[in-house]
């Protein structure tokens, strides 16, 4: 993998192929596909949970009230769902040793 700060779509599709041995395309295919149907399952409702890395999930925001900061104007933040991540305590712990 290149040594980059930002982990790519071609970067995992990379150590697929030197792992796997699967060719690029191949690779490449396995990555867009596992992603495809990680935003399919969010786009029906279901949370994602990948065990020993984290869980993908859903929230529903309620209607509140903001304020601009330069204005101070309070205006209504419409409801919306957001995607919140929460990584599993491996993965913590493996980042917190690094």
């Amino acid at each position: 993998m290149r040594s980059m700060s930002t982990l790519t779509r071609a970067d995992l599709a990379e150590a697929i192929n030197h792992k796997m041995g699967l060719s690029r395309a191949e690779s490449l295919g396995m990555v867009e596909s596992i992603l495809r149907h990680m935003c399919e399952a969010l786009a029906k409702g279901e949370n994602v949970k990948i065990s020993g890395f984290g869980t993908f999930l859903l929230r529903d925001k309620t209607e509140r009230i903001g304020r601009n900061p330069k204005t101070g104007v309070e205006v209504p933040i419409t409801p919306r769902r957001v995607l919140t991540f929460r990584a599993s305590q491996m993965l913590k712990e493996r980042v917190a040793g690094q």
